[in-house]
């Protein structure tokens, strides 16, 4: 039998126009709100209730909605994908929530995220740290190796999936006092890093990467290590660890 139930809730949700325009928290009574349902669902009923009552709906990312695109990026009550661990917004329910209750929903805060409109925050700071560097080049010149013909340690292999793994949702820029995006940056390189496959461009890339992650405005790290509490992927701050030497060693050479 299922334990789901309805609740009543308040939201204070940011709306801003756009990135010049000042925003503020306006307040939204939603009800008969299922506890089986996700917080993304939650606002879609509240959007629904908005456009019916001829209000302006609320802008907010989202996409593939199974914890994989990393769209979803919300502050709610104070936290990185909301007060769960482990799991991106579309994958919050609304059963950690009691009726009731007050839920804050803010964008991500960070300098080098400007909001675009209301929820939604301009991410392509990371697509551009990606481009810099985030990348094997492609051998076409006929001296192509097959990948499996290489040899590569279960123990690397494994790292370099773990640090894969991470989507670029941009949680740990938000929860990071400083605004730092080491650990997405330190995260792409090592997935390269360790692979005999990433070697041959390893010093470019990084010097590149973090060129590009300082243009874009965003901050130091202080290893406070905030940013692998809230990473809905695990994202060790290993790979930070990693990042430095390599930057270190490509700075050298």
């Amino acid at each position: 039998m299922s334990s789901a139930k309805n609740i009543n809730i308040t939201l204070k949700i940011w709306r801003q126009k756009d990135s010049k325009a000042k925003g503020q928290l306006e307040t939204y009574k939603l009800n008969e709100v299922s506890t089986a349902s996700s917080f993304l669902e939650m606002l879609d009923q509240l959007n629904e209730q908005l456009i019916n009552e001829g209000t302006e709906p609320i802008a907010f990312d989202h996409d593939c909605r199974e914890g994989i695109c990393g769209m979803c990026s919300l502050f709610i009550n104070g936290r990185a994908h909301g007060p769960d661990s482990g799991v991106t917004t579309c994958q919050l329910h609304m059963r950690m929530f009691k009726d009731g209750d007050t839920i804050f929903v803010e964008p991500w805060r960070s300098r080098a995220f400007p909001v675009i409109k209301d929820l939604v925050v301009d991410r392509s700071a990371f697509d551009r740290i990606q481009q810099a560097g985030g990348f094997v080049s492609v051998n076409t010149s006929g001296n192509t190796i097959d990948a499996n013909a290489t040899p590569v340690p279960k123990e690397d292999a494994d790292k370099a999936f773990m640090a894969a793994a991470c989507i670029g949702c941009g949680a740990c820029v938000a929860t990071c006092k400083n605004g730092s995006a080491m650990l997405f940056v330190g995260a792409k390189v090592s997935q390269y890093a360790l692979l005999p496959q990433g070697k041959v461009e390893a010093t470019s890339r990084v010097l590149n990467m973090v060129r590009q992650m300082d243009e874009e405005g965003f901050g130091n790290c202080t290893n406070t290590g905030a940013c692998e509490v809230e990473c809905p992927k695990g994202i060790s701050l290993e790979n930070i660890a990693r990042m430095n030497r390599e930057y270190l060693v490509a700075s050298v050479k």
